[in-house]
């Protein structure tokens, strides 16, 4: 989900993949508006939508392979050799941010 932030006259300024006090505004997908806004600032906009998506669905695949691993469907050492160190990685990451309460500025 991508939240937008509007200037005074209603257009949207800046697009962000979280709400804050400025961004309050959920924006779907598929947005005339907001494929606007992409165009404005040069990006592609069929690219930033998938770009956009892809964040969401990386947490659905982790949180799925976590199921798996669980329910032992599947063993993590059975994931090919980049696969485990990929995942290793993401996981270590997570635990530095909940540690540290990091705060990533995710403005688009």
């Amino acid at each position: 989900m991508l939240y937008a932030e509007r200037d005074k006259d209603g257009k949207i300024i800046a697009v962000r993949h979280t709400a804050d006090e400025k961004a309050t505004e959920p924006v779907s997908g598929i947005n005339e508006e907001l494929m606007e806004f992409f165009k404005k600032i040069n990006k592609d906009p069929w690219t930033e939508m998938l770009s956009a998506s892809d964040l969401g669905v990386i947490r659905v695949v982790e949180d799925l392979i976590d199921l798996l691993i669980r329910k032992n469907i599947i063993l993590f050492t059975e994931l090919p050799p980049e696969a485990q160190r990929k995942i290793k990685t993401r996981k270590q990451i997570r635990r530095k941010i909940d540690d540290h309460n990091f705060m990533v500025d995710d403005i688009i």
